[in-house]
């Protein structure tokens, strides 16, 4: 067996990894990147990149079957070719996909080990039946998969993962989706406006990652009212049958139902991939799913020589910040013991259904905890459906709601559903960031008509309630409500 002596070993390919290799080997020669399978990050094989491939084909669709409402006809019915839906997608799948391939490519060959890592001891880990690595530093970056109940597996080809729609060469006719979240909603709402019927299930009336009870309750009727979704579900039974599945549930008047669906797509969460590292030989804190603790400003674990990056942390599980996680860990390997606190950005999270949903810094539930037994906190609003650049281009649903501290003013976070949330969700990140107070942020710039102007209601609503400033005037004299 093949034997390696190295300074850091980082442990996976994906955004995680590859950040950690590149900030490691800033700092030093000694770094070998170790990838269990094929290197291409989960973003630009079966996530962000993809997903927004099938999210632009929905919104063209969508779009151009409803421009009369504008006094616009279009004559002859709208179709959907699934092929070139499907061709197109991985096309541009494959595009992405290389870029990062050709990436790691680049890197020296004797850098990369191929094969899955197993720890032996906190120092040492055994790669496939080929290579024992010694290493005086570590990092896990090993990612995450999709997770759903194991009985699942009896519908055999017909259970999906996201993993697995991005490889079809067809849309199906019909689809049951269980997991209203953020890939349950963006990849259901996209086949609805292909053409797809849709099925979407969930439990506890959880919808998109909200945890304020309005904004919820919103993104719960908006979905609602495009296609079947029931988010606290009771499906009493599931079956194959022939080459569709059979689905047995109480429809949301409690009225048993019984459907086929060609497919069953499982969006009911991931699990970090770390259950088959080894961590059993090393002694390692974990939490109640087994994944590494580690500190959030180091990355460093209880074993001081270990990192952990990305989506195998279960800290958030996105793109920048698995690349910012992977940058921390990477370097504090490198530099060990003299380890130093990375940057961590303000919390920014944008789910790119129509309406598109969005957070930014704390939570409602985070600043509900955070102020628990006073009344220390407001919540400024603005309901964007009377919103005067919404309502001009047709876009006018969603609500937002800012939280803002007493006393200091200051701007504390925001939940929201509604119209290019992405964009807004970036404007109040930064603000967030620099730790600004609502009155500061009235003080910027704000151009008409924009749906920016949307912001700056619920932040004048915001002040008012804190006391910081005049009361809310309900109509704007020049343009009408909602500017």
């Amino acid at each position: 067996m093949k034997k390696l002596k190295v300074e850091v070993a980082v442990i996976g390919g994906g955004t995680a990894g590859l950040a950690a290799y590149r900030s490691a080997k800033e700092k030093t020669d000694s770094v070998i990147l170790i990838e269990g399978a094929q290197f291409g990050t989960t973003c630009a094989r079966v996530g962000c990149m993809p997903s927004k491939l099938l999210i632009a084909a929905a919104e063209a669709a969508h779009s151009a079957s409803h421009t009369e409402p504008f006094g616009v006809f279009i004559d002859g019915k709208i179709r959907v070719d699934g092929k070139k839906v499907m061709q197109r997608i991985r096309d541009e799948r494959d595009r992405f996909v290389s870029f990062v391939v050709e990436a790691v490519d680049s890197l020296p060959a004797p850098d990369k080990v191929i094969g899955n890592a197993k720890f032996i001891s906190t120092t040492e880990l055994q790669i496939g039946d080929h290579t024992i690595v010694t290493a005086d530093r570590m990092v896990i970056a090993t990612g995450s998969r999709p997770s759903y109940p194991g009985v699942w597996n009896e519908l055999g080809d017909k259970l999906i993962i996201n993993d697995d729609l991005f490889n079809w060469t067809d849309l199906p006719k019909s689809i049951a989706v269980f997991g209203p979240g953020v890939i349950g909603l963006e990849l259901g709402q996209s086949l609805h406006r292909l053409g797809v019927e849709v099925l979407m299930f969930g439990m506890g009336g959880q919808v998109g990652p909200f945890t304020d009870p309005q904004v919820m309750a919103y993104a719960q009727k908006t979905f609602s009212d495009e296609f079947y979704l029931d988010a606290d579900a009771n499906v009493k039974n599931m079956v194959r049958k022939g080459e569709n599945v059979e689905i047995t549930y109480l429809d949301k008047q409690g009225i048993e139902q019984v459907t086929e669906v060609e497919y069953v797509l499982a969006a009911t969460g991931r699990r970090a991939n770390v259950d088959n590292l080894g961590l059993e030989n090393i002694e390692i804190e974990k939490d109640g799913r087994g994944v590494p603790i580690a500190d959030r400003f180091t990355m460093q674990t209880s074993v001081p020589s270990i990192f952990i990056a990305g989506d195998a942390s279960n800290q958030l599980p996105l793109l920048h910040e698995a690349a910012d996680q992977g940058k921390i860990a990477g370097s504090n390997a490198a530099v060990y013991p003299n380890i130093r606190v990375g940057l961590r950005r303000s919390s920014i999270a944008a789910v790119f259904t129509e309406p598109q949903l969005a957070m930014v810094g704390l939570t409602h539930q985070q600043v509900t905890e955070k102020y628990t037994g006073c009344d220390c906190f407001e919540t400024g609003s603005v309901s964007f459906e009377s919103q005067g650049r919404s309502r001009v281009i047709l876009k006018n649903q969603g609500l937002l709601n800012i939280y803002g501290a007493h006393g200091t003013g200051r701007f504390l976070g925001a939940e929201m559903i509604g119209p290019q949330a992405e964009h807004l969700a970036h404007l109040l990140a930064w603000a967030h960031q620099n730790r600004m107070t609502i009155s500061q942020m009235l003080d910027m710039p704000f151009y008409h008509p924009v749906i920016e102007e949307g912001v700056r209601t619920a932040l004048r609503d915001l002040n008012a309630k804190l006391r910081l400033g005049s009361e809310m005037l309900n109509e704007c004299m020049e343009c009408g409500p909602g500017c």
